[in-house]
């Protein structure tokens, strides 16, 4: 469809999707899309447009307004707002985008995610992975092809991955620090081991508050919940699938002691260790 919008170039064009009840309720999906120019002047201000947007600024210049917060930007940025709250943007110059207005059952924990990551105004060492998955996109629906929900559903995920692995090191860390999946693959190799709060400090390069914080706000779980969490999944794991004394399985999962470990996994479980290894045999 041609826009009708007043600063849009008459040869923008746009496609609006509505998802069956199925592909709502399962999948990512895209509820509209577009490539638009937009001419000087141009202004928008929404207090609610119910989905998230990404676009991709291709040329020109725009300011973003997300609730109290201004922010200008320009040609190979990516922007992505979450449109339940209030936003707009506007330019002075014009501008050219490739944009997807979408939502699903997760699209808003992949949104915090992401913009954790990134920000809601950011650029990629390599933007081919997420923009070549939006001209997928649009061009479904721009060449009249067969709409495929799960395949769209795949579209959008494989973009707002693209957004977490391919993202650069948070603006408020150290330039030379290790990412918090760094870390997280350390303490997955070296569980067992006594690991400190000092020494995952020093390895991400961070003050041990700063990396407190940036771990928590990245995982979900302090660092201590995470190694805790670690071990007893593994202890789960080994009280399932072998003849281990719980005593064995206490010191090979990292635990000081027996008592430490039982309180630990009593308190993650909600039963013993033993009471455990029991209810795994029943059938």
């Amino acid at each position: 469809m041609k826009s009708c919008e007043k600063f849009v170039a008459p040869s923008s064009d746009y496609y609006n999707y509505t998802p069956t009840v199925s592909g709502r309720n399962a999948f990512f999906y895209p509820l509209c899309t577009g490539h638009f120019i937009y001419e000087p002047g141009y202004h928008q201000r929404r207090n609610l447009f119910d989905s998230f947007l990404l676009m991709y600024i291709q040329s020109g210049k725009l300011t973003v307004n997300m609730e109290n917060d201004s922010q200008e930007t320009d040609s190979g940025h990516f922007v992505l707002l979450d449109c339940y709250r209030p936003h707009g943007y506007r330019t002075d110059h014009g501008y050219e985008c490739l944009w997807i207005h979408f939502d699903g059952p997760v699209a808003r924990a992949w949104y915090e995610m992401a913009i954790n990551h990134l920000g809601n105004i950011f650029s990629l060492h390599d933007p081919y992975p997420v923009l070549n998955k939006m001209l997928k996109i649009y061009h479904t629906f721009s060449g009249g092809e067969t709409i495929r929900e799960a395949l769209l559903s795949k579209q959008m995920s494989d973009i707002l991955t693209s957004l977490i692995l391919y993202a650069p090191l948070q603006a408020d860390s150290h330039p030379q620090s290790n990412s918090m999946e760094e870390i997280v693959s350390y303490i997955n190799e070296h569980f067992m081991e006594d690991i400190t709060i000092d020494a995952l400090a020093k390895l991400a390069m961070l003050s041990p508050y700063h990396f407190i914080r940036t771990f928590k706000k990245e995982t979900g779980f302090t660092p201590h919940e995470y190694v805790i969490n670690t071990r007893i999944a593994t202890a789960r794991y080994m009280l399932r699938t072998t003849q281990m004394s719980v005593k064995d399985v206490c010191f090979q999962t990292g635990f000081s002691c027996e008592s430490v470990f039982c309180t630990s996994f009593k308190k993650n479980t909600g039963t013993t260790p033993a009471e455990y290894r029991r209810q795994s045999l029943r059938f």
